[in-house]
């Protein structure tokens, strides 16, 4: 495909990192280079159609959504808006990255039919349930208790980035659901203007950005937020220790995010460190344990319930009641079960104490990984 003069100036400027731009969001997003992104957030205007003004039972007034970019004209002049900023930001997007869009009944149906038309591959929609929202004044309706983010890869065929372990971390050792019970932001989370009123009407908790970065990012991917307001998404990136791009055509919105931007500091490396997946890791065969001198041709090998042994052989297999093997094909055979994980299920006696040989198989990586992160 031939590129236009415009799109080889784009490719060729380096990513503003770190910046919020000035602008519209399609005309910023169609100037960055493609392909160079790794994560998008967006909290898009959700054209939320307030017809007058709204009132508390004490007759005081709710501050609503009722700023122009909030505004317009159909659910025609809408769609094509959301056709527009979507296309830029897939463009942007590395082959394995991914997107989070975050709206409420009035426009995030109308997102994702638009997200699915451009070929994006939706993996969850995630229910933001609200613990303390604003009840229905008028009572008409129930009260709005939530919001809807959708979470999508590049294509069907991108590995996408997703911290399994660390998300069951966060929820106690349980996998993590796709409902989040979560607060809105309030008291001194929430910014304020000169005039000491909110200084954006939909400012996101900081807890709802730790949870999309930390889950679905790594230290030093870049994150863009195309309608990024008060910083939210800026802020949380740069403390976890990710780049960012804002991208904020109002003003007032721009200077709040700076001198909130300005007073983040990044966590150090040991804080950043996350729990990651069994199979993230590297794999380490038997024989590298006999290999290296860990384990000698001809030691025993106790079953952790010290009813069965093996002899460890030369070439990394072991031996057992007659039964020659790796250590998961004979530690199935000794116990009649279909598998086995032998770097659990054997130990090995030093000074008359059982060890897991899976102890050897950790030394072994953290030699490795010391290996990777120490420079040249």
């Amino acid at each position: 495909m031939i590129k236009t003069k415009d799109q080889r100036m784009a490719a060729a400027r380096p990513l503003p990192l770190n910046q919020i731009l000035a602008g519209d969001c399609i005309q910023a997003m169609n100037a960055l280079p493609e392909a160079s992104v790794d994560l998008i957030f967006a909290d898009p205007p959700y054209n939320l159609q307030l017809r007058g003004d709204l009132h508390r039972p004490d007759n005081s007034k709710v501050d609503a959504v009722d700023d122009h970019w909030d505004q317009f004209s159909s659910f025609a002049s809408y769609d094509a808006f959301t056709r527009d900023w979507l296309a830029a930001a897939r463009r942007l997007l590395k082959p394995d990255g991914a997107i989070w869009v975050i709206g409420s009944y009035h426009n995030i149906f109308r997102v994702g039919a638009e997200i699915q038309n451009q070929g994006f591959w939706i993996m969850n929609d995630v229910i933001w349930r609200k613990s303390n929202p604003m009840p229905n004044f008028r009572g008409k309706r129930l009260t709005n208790a939530h919001e809807t983010l959708i979470w999508a890869a590049k294509s069907e065929s991108s590995k996408y980035t997703f911290n399994y372990e660390a998300l069951k971390s966060l929820n106690e050792g349980v996998q993590m659901r796709s409902d989040w019970v979560l607060p809105i932001c309030n008291g001194g989370e929430r910014l304020k203007d000169a005039a000491g009123d909110k200084a954006h009407p939909t400012q996101k908790p900081e807890s709802l950005l730790h949870r999309v970065i930390i889950g679905t990012t790594n230290p030093g991917d870049v994150v863009l937020d195309p309608f990024f307001g008060t910083g939210t998404t800026g802020a949380v990136a740069k403390m976890l220790g990710r780049d960012f791009i804002g991208i904020e055509r109002e003003e007032a919105y721009r200077a709040v995010a700076e001198r909130r931007l300005s007073r983040i500091r990044r966590l150090d490396a040991e804080a950043l460190a996350t729990t990651r997946a069994k199979r993230a890791e590297p794999r380490i065969p038997f024989g590298q344990v006999v290999e290296r001198g860990m384990l000698r041709p001809g030691e025993e090998l106790y079953s952790m319930n010290n009813r069965h042994k093996a002899k460890v052989r030369a070439d990394g297999s072991v031996i057992g009641n007659d039964v020659k093997g790796s250590i998961h094909q004979v530690g199935a055979a000794l116990e009649g079960a279909p598998s086995c994980n032998g770097w659990t299920y054997w130990c090995y006696k030093r000074e008359g104490k059982m060890i897991p040989i899976d102890i050897l198989r950790q030394q072994i990586r953290a030699e490795m990984e010391g290996e990777v992160s120490r420079p040249n």
